[in-house]
């Protein structure tokens, strides 16, 4: 046998070990993906970091500690990716799929090819118009959207223009997020009956396509070019969009005026010890990962799911689980680092630092 031979032969077993062995992980990898009971289907990374930073860590810690095997994906903000990883999340066997939807549409096509298949869905945060989730678990987005009005109302008392026909401007989210509908129905119970008496002149009102931050700047540039700046508070319906508004009125060096936020990203609380944003929305997103983790626990193990009200997706009433936000400012803003939902670090860093107590 000559050397060539005796080379070609050891390059041959090796190949087949190679083989043997990523054929044996697949396998693992295959056995593994199959049996994961539940599935969690995230939305994208883009409109807020939480899905990642903290739903996604959070829902995996809660159903490994059951003993519940899980697969969390994020669509990226694809509705046709989104469907394609449901139906993998089937035909892997889950029993349940944890929803977090990009449009009501694509949604609710979703539960309803899980339903035929006899796999249980939860409505996760976004609340799937028309479908047929079993339960819908989320924070009181209406009473999210009362909190953001309530601020920029204390805001703008604060700031001493309250007295002064502010002109308020409204940065909804995305108009095919039924949270976002949610959002504004709040504030707009608390600002419109001020518009309506003469208190506050009501200003530009736009909804952002998938709550783009970029797209967000871009309209409010154009509402603040269509007012002639003339707007002294802004209701932004999340953390991102308030600082869009914040990026475009220092590119334009303008004041800071009263600006609502939500999510208590640690970009809006910077925002907000600096001076820039008033408030932001304090959910507790381990809670409802926590709570989430365990509807879909008790569905995969056949046990009883605690609701304790219930929220109509416009053809029924959906079983709901709903958690209670709080609104955070410049003087309670601690209470985020005692809760551990944000690291001092996150926040006190940089030209920041001077701000923090």
């Amino acid at each position: 046998m000559t050397n060539r031979t005796r080379w070609s032969l050891l390059v041959g077993v090796l190949c087949l070990a190679a083989l043997g062995v990523a054929g044996t992980a697949a396998a693992k990898l295959s056995k593994q993906s199959a049996n994961a009971e539940a599935c969690v289907l995230l939305p994208d990374s883009k409109s807020s970091v939480r899905w990642e930073t903290q739903d996604r860590p959070d829902l995996g810690k809660a159903f490994k500690a059951a003993g519940v095997s899980y697969n969390i994906v994020n669509a990226e903000g694809s509705a046709q990716t989104q469907r394609s990883q449901a139906d993998q999340c089937i035909t892997n066997g889950a029993k349940v799929i944890l929803l977090v939807n990009l449009d009501s549409g694509s949604g609710a096509a979703i539960e309803s090819a899980a339903k035929a298949k006899g796999v249980k869905t939860i409505d996760y945060d976004r609340l799937t118009l028309g479908g047929s989730a079993s339960y819908y678990v989320s924070f009181d987005n209406v009473k999210v959207g009362k909190l953001q009005g309530a601020g920029i109302v204390a805001g703008l008392k604060a700031n001493g223009n309250y007295s002064k026909t502010p002109v308020v401007a409204e940065l909804n989210g995305s108009p095919t997020d039924n949270n976002a509908t949610l959002f504004k129905q709040g504030y707009d119970s608390v600002l419109k009956p001020l518009y309506k008496n003469g208190t506050f002149k009501k200003g530009p009102d736009q909804w952002v396509p998938q709550w783009d931050n970029q797209k967000a700047r871009t309209i409010f540039e154009q509402m603040l070019a269509q007012a002639g700046n003339n707007i002294q508070a802004v209701d932004a319906a999340n953390d991102g969009l308030a600082n869009a508004v914040i990026t475009a009125l220092k590119a334009k060096k303008l004041n800071p005026i009263p600006v609502s936020g939500q999510d208590a990203t640690s970009q809006g609380v910077q925002n907000i010890i600096s001076g820039w944003q008033t408030g932001t929305v304090y959910k507790p997103i381990n809670q409802e990962a926590a709570a989430a983790a365990k509807a879909a626990i008790a569905l995969v193990k056949g046990a009883k799911v605690a609701t304790n009200g219930s929220v109509s997706d416009g053809k029924r009433a959906v079983p709901s689980i709903l958690l209670t936000p709080t609104w955070i400012t410049k003087s309670n803003y601690a209470k985020l680092f005692t809760d551990g939902f944000l690291k001092r670090s996150d926040v006190c860093n940089g030209t920041y630092k001077q701000y923090c107590k």
